[in-house]
């Protein structure tokens, strides 16, 4: 079955992956607290009538469900990028202090900025993630012999535990915690389309500079030796991955809060439809990502409408024993 799939042209696998993309999103805009036809959104979409349920449908749903697919792309495409740099399985935002720092940051920035807008809040945590992947990473190749996977990631758990105790602790101190807790719970709710006018430019911005280093990025995690042999300045190339996976990790974590996991699993199932060829799955972890998060999103809104249980806790019931699969396969799972 496998190598079947393997056989199709990458070019079908995108179509499909698109096609399946839209489908989902279709019925993330028809379904919800308030059911609407697939009349009501194709006019929501496609025309400039304006009743409420197409208002509610324009303002409300779309930049709801426009902000799931471009953070679950971006998110999706970090970790793609972070497993090639590392060559570790387990890599991801969410496990290597990247949304941890962004996260602190964000908080250090409401506390003392209140009246910060959305592009100093980016901003904060670009340098909140570029600073806990930075201290992950000098921790996890502290000791001899560099670093390892399993390692690395108790390294980005402690070092995400003291940097949520840090964002905890200012919101204690300055008695915002409720507002950071709210911003940064993991949620797509009450998106504006100004809001998804800032972030989103930022994640097209580093999806499409992933992409052409895509070959590089291949080449980097099968063999660094390799990479060097044929030419490649690897710490370049890796200095402007990392800065991608920063801007990308920072959009998502100013944009809908902490969202675990999207970029470990995603990667994973990727590379059993496409293989181990970054040029490919680069692309389709965007489509996979953006497909993911939206159907994430819609059964958030559906299970116990009209109320709403957080997407972030839909991702993690998933994501956890994905996580324990990898681990117990060794990173083999979905290889």
């Amino acid at each position: 079955m496998k190598t079947y799939i393997l056989s199709i042209p990458f070019t079908i696998k995108l179509l499909l992956s698109f096609l399946l993309f839209v489908l989902v999103f279709f019925i993330a805009m028809i379904f919800g607290a308030a059911d609407t036809t697939t009349k009501e959104v194709f006019l929501a979409l496609f025309s400039s009538v304006k009743t409420d349920t197409l208002i509610m449908l324009r303002e409300i749903r779309l930049p709801r469900e426009v902000a799931a697919a471009f953070v679950g792309a971006g998110l999706s495409v970090a970790g793609a990028i972070m497993q090639g740099i590392t060559r570790n399985p387990l890599a991801d935002p969410s496990l290597l202090g990247l949304t941890a720092g962004a996260n602190a940051a964000l908080a250090l920035t409401i506390a003392l900025i209140p009246t910060a807008n959305y592009f100093v809040i980016m901003v904060a945590c670009f340098i909140g993630a570029a600073l806990g992947t930075i201290l992950v990473v000098s921790i996890g190749s502290a000791r001899k012999g560099g670093f390892s996977p399993f390692r690395i990631v108790l390294a980005g758990a402690a070092v995400s535990a003291f940097l949520y105790a840090i964002a905890e602790g200012i919101g204690l101190y300055f008695k915002i915690s409720k507002d950071i807790s709210m911003w940064s719970a993991g949620g797509i709710i009450g998106t504006t389309w100004g809001q998804l006018q800032v972030i989103v430019p930022f994640i097209i911005i580093g999806i499409v500079i992933s992409l052409f280093f895509s070959r590089q990025l291949t080449i980097l995690s099968l063999n660094e030796e390799v990479a060097i042999g044929l030419g490649q300045k690897t710490t370049t190339i890796k200095f402007l991955l990392f800065f991608v996976v920063v801007i990308l990790a920072g959009s998502a974590v100013a944009l809908v809060g902490n969202l675990a996991f999207i970029g470990l699993m995603v990667p994973h199932i990727v590379r059993l439809v496409v293989g181990t060829d970054y040029r490919y799955i680069l692309p389709m972890s965007a489509m996979f990502g953006a497909t993911f998060l939206i159907l994430a999103d819609t059964l958030g809104r559906n299970l116990n409408a009209p109320f709403e249980t957080p997407v972030s806790a839909i991702v993690a019931l998933l994501g956890l024993p994905f996580f324990l699969l990898i681990v117990r396969k060794g990173g083999r799972a979905f290889s």
